[in-house]
């Protein structure tokens, strides 16, 4: 593509930040459905295969995303956290989860429209746009809920639809 198509192309918009927001938060929340299926003890204990609990993945994502889009808003980098005194309740995760999606739609409207292709370097480490960033965050997260999904038939739980984004 020759300069002119490319700096045309970054000139149009095929979807909103904030479309792309509800995309990612219609995510979480089915993420955070996945959480609320597992049994307490399972959720921090099930594994297959080598992989990890699902609540170890949880803490992953946890670590990233409210951090991740709090260090793009602000450009304070963040260290990645991948872990935090839980005590193994569900309840406690759940709670960082309500906490980190308030977090991310409270700092969501302060990363305008024209930072989205800005070269950053998230948690200090990963290269990288603005987008390419949260398309990770929101890439990882999809990809450990798979991995939820196959713990849960494991265990004989029918998980929530996959297309059931809805906000709850």
């Amino acid at each position: 593509m020759d300069s002119v198509a490319n700096q045309n192309e970054k000139s149009q918009q095929v979807i909103t930040p904030s479309q792309l927001l509800g995309h990612w938060q219609g995510h979480r929340s089915l993420t955070r459905k996945l959480i609320m299926a597992f049994p307490e003890k399972d959720f921090f204990n099930h594994t297959i295969g080598g992989m990890r609990p699902f609540s170890e993945m949880v803490m992953e994502l946890l670590g990233i995303a409210g951090p991740g889009i709090r260090e793009i808003a602000t450009g304070n980098t963040a260290e990645l956290i991948e872990h935090f005194e839980h005590g193994n309740s569900k309840d406690i995760i759940l709670q960082a989860w309500d906490k980190a999606t308030e977090e991310i739609d409270t700092l969501w409207p302060k990363i305008g429209v024209e930072r989205f292709q800005e070269r950053i370097k998230t948690f200090g480490q990963y290269e990288g746009t603005v987008q390419s960033s949260v398309f990770y965050f929101i890439d990882n997260e999809i990809h450990h809920r798979g991995q939820g999904y196959v713990y849960l038939r494991s265990l004989g739980i029918e998980p929530p639809m996959f297309w059931d984004r809805d906000r709850i």
